[in-house]
C-alpha cells in the first residue's frame, strides 16, 4: 500500500489525513485517486468498507473553490444513513480547508428547514434522489455551478428504482462536470447508466476487501428451522462480541428475533424499513454508542453504516444474491481488522452458499454448538434522549458538565455524546444511567428544561 504523501495534494491535507488515521490507501484509493485527480471521470467497482468514501472526498475537494460560495459538488446516495455518513467523513477530511459548508438533503426531514439552509448557499450538497428532485421540481436547488457529480453505491439506487431520477438530475448540470460513479455490482442497467452519464470513464476495479480481510467464515448447517434461534443465541455466546450484526431477509423475523434475543439476556434491537425516521435515528446511535450489543437488521442496513470494529455478522437466513452476502459479511474485518462470519443454512440454502462464500469457509453442522452455554450479553451502556441540540445552543460539554457537576455522575461513567440540530443523546453507564435520567428530567442544562427519555432496547 501507497501512503497518501505520493499523491498530488497539499501537505496540510496529507496531514489532516493523518491525524484522521488516514496514512496508507486502501486498494481502491490507490486504483482511483490518481485518475480522479487528473480530473477524469471514473467508474470503480468497489464493495462497502473499501474506502471509497474518502477516495471520492478528496477527488471533489482538489476541484472546489471555497472562495466561490456556490453548489460545486453533488453526492447522491441510496439512503439517508448513507448520506449522512458520507457528509460526515466529508466534513472531516476537509477540516484542512477554511469554511467548506456541506449540506444534506434527505426525506424524513422538514423542506422548510432545508429551503431554509439552502437559501444561506453550500459549496457541497449531499442527498438522496427523491429529495433532490423535489428540490429541483420546487426550484430551491440550483445545481448549473456542478463541477463534480458522485453517484455512491449505484446499483443500490438503481434497485430503489431511482435511475430515472438520476438520470433527471443530471440534466440539470453542465456538461462539464467530473462524474465519479461507484458501485459493488455491475448490472448491464449500471454499465448503461455510466455510459450515458460519463465521457470517457476509465473504469476502476477493486474486490479486495473480502480477499484481503481477516474474515473467519463459519457457515452452520440446521437440520430444520425450529432450531435456527437457538442456534442464533448459542453463536452469539461463542463469539461474544462487543458489537454484532444479524442479517434477516425479512422485517417481521428482524422484529420476531429482536423479542427473542431480548428474552433471553441479549441487549438487542432491530432496524428495519418499517421504521420512522427519528426511530432510525434513535436505533443506530444507541447501536454506536454501545447501548445495544446486537443489531438485527434487514439487507437496507448492510450499506452506509460505518462501524469499523463489528466483531461478528451472522446471517440468520440467507440472501437470494451473492452483492447482498458480500456486503453482509463486509460489515466486519474492516480497515484491516479481524472478524467472523457465520451463516445458517439448510439443504435447500446449500446451492446459494456454493456461489457465495469468498473465504474458504469452516463448516459445522447444528451439533458442533451442542454444548455451548448460553451467556447473557448485556450492552455497557444506556442512551439517554434529550430534546435539544445545536439549535437550542446545546453542546456536548454542556451536557457532560450537568451530569458531572450537577448530577454527580463520575466521568468515566459516560460514554458517547452526540449533538445533533434538534436533539442530543447521551450514554451513560447501565448502573448510573437511571440516577443521570431521574436528575435530566428534573433538572436543566443551561438553565433550560428539555424533555427527556430514557432509550431501551
Amino acid at each position: 500500500m501507497k501512503p497518501f504523501s505520493t499523491l498530488k495534494i497539499d501537505q496540510k491535507n496529507i496531514d489532516n489525513l493523518t491525524s484522521l488515521g488516514y496514512t496508507q490507501m486502501t486498494r481502491v484509493q490507490e486504483l482511483t485517486l490518481p485518475t480522479m485527480l487528473d480530473g477524469k471521470d471514473v467508474t470503480a467497482k468497489a464493495v462497502t468498507g473499501s474506502g471509497k468514501t474518502a477516495a471520492f472526498a478528496l477527488a471533489l475537494l482538489n476541484n472546489l473553490d471555497v472562495k466561490r460560495f456556490r453548489i460545486q459538488t453533488l453526492v447522491l446516495a441510496p439512503t439517508r444513513e448513507l448520506a449522512d455518513q458520507v457528509a460526515q467523513n466529508i466534513r472531516s477530511i476537509a477540516k484542512y480547508m477554511h469554511n467548506v459548508k456541506v449540506l444534506t438533503l434527505c426525506g424524513g426531514s422538514p423542506m422548510r428547514r432545508q429551503m431554509q439552509s439552502l437559501s444561506h448557499h453550500a459549496h457541497i450538497v449531499v442527498g438522496t434522489p427523491g429529495r433532490i428532485m423535489d428540490h429541483l421540481e420546487r426550484e430551491t436547488l440550483k445545481l448549473d455551478e456542478v463541477n463534480t457529480f458522485v453517484l455512491d453505491e449505484a446499483d443500490r439506487m438503481l434497485d430503489m428504482g431511482f435511475i430515472e431520477d438520476i438520470e433527471k438530475i443530471s440534466s440539470y448540470m453542465s456538461n462539464k462536470k467530473q462524474t465519479l460513479l461507484f458501485s459493488a455490482t455491475y448490472p448491464s442497467e449500471i454499465m448503461s447508466l455510466a455510459k450515458s452519464l460519463q465521457n470517457d470513464a476509465i473504469f476502476i476495479e477493486s474486490d479486495e476487501l473480502i480477499q484481503e480481510s481477516k474474515i473467519e467464515e463459519n457457515l452452520f448447517k440446521l437440520g430444520n428451522d425450529e432450531s435456527r434461534d437457538e442456534l442464533v443465541l448459542k453463536i452469539l455466546s461463542k463469539y461474544d462480541s462487543d458489537q454484532s450484526m444479524i442479517f434477516c431477509n425479512t422485517k417481521i423475523k428482524t422484529m420476531e428475533l429482536t423479542h427473542f434475543l431480548n428474552e433471553n439476556g441479549v441487549d438487542a434491537i432491530a432496524l428495519n424499513g418499517d421504521l420512522e425516521q427519528f426511530e432510525r435515528v434513535d436505533v443506530l446511535t444507541q447501536f454506536t454508542s454501545l447501548s445495544s450489543r446486537v443489531m438485527v437488521a434487514t439487507d437496507v442496513a448492510a450499506r452506509g453504516l460505518d462501524i469499523k470494529e463489528m466483531g461478528l455478522v451472522i446471517n440468520y437466513d440467507l440472501p437470494r444474491e451473492k452483492a447482498s452476502y458480500t456486503h453482509r459479511i463486509g460489515r466486519t474485518g474492516r480497515a484491516g481488522m479481524s472478524g467472523v462470519a457465520c451463516s445458517i443454512y439448510t439443504n435447500y440454502e446449500q446451492k446459494f452458499l456454493d456461489e457465495y462464500s469468498m473465504n474458504n469457509p469452516n463448516f459445522f453442522d447444528e451439533n458442533a454448538l451442542e454444548n455451548q452455554k448460553i451467556k447473557m450479553i448485556l450492552a455497557p451502556y444506556k442512551t439517554i434522549l434529550i430534546d435539544g441540540g445545536k439549535k437550542d445552543k446545546v453542546r456536548a460539554g454542556d451536557i457532560l458538565g450537568t451530569l458531572v457537576k450537577s448530577a454527580g455522575i463520575t466521568n468515566t461513567h459516560i460514554g458517547k455524546i452526540t449533538v445533533n440540530d434538534r436533539q442530543s443523546y447521551v450514554a451513560v453507564d447501565r448502573d448510573s444511567a437511571q440516577k443521570a435520567f431521574d436528575y435530566l428530567v428534573n433538572g436543566k442544562i443551561k438553565a433550560k428544561r428539555f424533555s427527556i427519555w430514557l432509550l431501551e432496547s
